[in-house]
């Protein structure tokens, strides 16, 4: 399976603190918005989101469709396909794709620890 583009997405506390602590780390703003809460650090090809007050634990994301320039690449697998071959391996959703669309869409799961996992498409 081609996932895309992989993210962490954090649930931080102080979105000012934590652009600081990233930015010592070597990485810069890439997209998002301060006044909304949340941004995206990337350094190279490791992004990470900064997110706070929108959701409750940290989360593993991929974009399927993107690489880590959040740029269109040619050949990627559909999300719902990747939901099609995820229900074949008995894997739980806790939240489906429409079978009948196209485009973007999303699916979310939990890892056999609690973490959630994203895969999000935007194109």
């Amino acid at each position: 399976m081609k996932l895309g583009a992989f993210s962490v997405s954090l649930n931080v506390k102080d979105i000012n603190i934590s652009k600081a602590f990233y930015e010592n780390l070597g990485f810069e703003v890439f997209g998002g918005d301060l006044k909304m809460n949340y941004l995206i650090m990337k350094n190279e090809n490791s992004l990470i989101g900064l997110f706070q007050g929108m959701f409750e634990n940290n989360i593993i994301t991929f974009n399927p469709g993107w690489d880590e320039n959040a740029s269109t690449v040619e050949k990627f697998d559909d999300v719902r396909e990747i939901q099609q071959h995820l229900k074949t391996k008995d894997i739980k959703l806790e939240q489906e794709a429409d079978q009948d669309t196209s485009g973007p869409a999303s699916i979310v799961l939990h890892d056999p620890d609690g973490n959630a996992i994203l895969i999000d498409q935007h194109v």
